[in-house]
């Protein structure tokens, strides 16, 4: 997933960058509402953590915006706000989640995948896809009863095929799911990751449609 933080707090936003980074997700970071509306006018995300008091307005007069204007990015608010009050404003402005500061990162992670889950349309953390079962939750992985290690990037790569079965994704849709503005990628990088999830999930896992993309196919 790509996802954008917007929060004005440099320990706690390079703390959630890292935690983003670290599950394999590419994630863009911002301390203004006005520099998140210029990273949401430049590029496509799957999710935005969005702090709710920031140096040039309040979150939720953004999200108010975003949600006007059909906007449908999920939206999981990341804030000190710890009364019901704001809990339901947030909610009522169109917030999927609401996580009150401060808070584990790990369960950062479980709300991110969660959110993420029900937008794909399948909640359930469990997939079976052919002889491999999916514990998304988990990030686990068993081939044929037998457990599967992917790393960091490879979760991210597999995952993004997962949530779009049957879609035709590009390679520079891939890259932009994984990797942050500023990260230099190699051309070969997406070639290499598909590479080793056909050697670990097997050969047909990802279908290579040259010179337009990959696609999930059967496991």
């Amino acid at each position: 997933m790509r996802i954008l933080l917007i929060e004005d707090d440099t320990v706690l936003g390079a703390a959630v960058r890292d935690q983003i980074a670290g599950d394999g997700q590419s994630v863009d970071w911002v301390t203004r509402l006005d520099e998140g509306g210029d990273a949401l006018a430049g590029a496509g995300y799957d999710l935005i953590l969005l702090d709710l008091m920031l140096p040039d307005g309040r979150g939720v007069g953004f999200l108010r915006a975003l949600r006007a204007r059909g906007d449908v990015t999920p939206v999981i608010i990341l804030t000190a706000l710890d009364q019901v009050s704001d809990r339901i404003e947030g909610l009522n402005a169109g917030a999927d989640d609401y996580l009150v500061k401060p808070f584990d990162l790990a369960e950062l992670s479980a709300r991110i995948g969660s959110v993420a889950r029900r937008y794909s349309g399948n909640p359930n953390p469990i997939l079976t896809h052919g002889g491999l079962e999916i514990d998304i939750a988990a990030r686990r992985i068993s081939r044929s009863g037998s457990p599967v290690q992917l790393t960091a990037r490879e979760w991210a790569l597999f995952e993004a095929f997962l949530t779009r079965p049957g879609q035709l994704l590009s390679k520079a849709q891939l890259e932009e799911k994984l990797y942050a503005f500023d990260t230099e990628v190699e051309s070969n990088t997406i070639e290499v990751h598909v590479s080793r999830l056909r050697k670990k999930l097997g050969a047909g896992i990802i279908q290579t449609e040259r010179g337009l993309g990959y696609r999930l196919g059967p496991a």
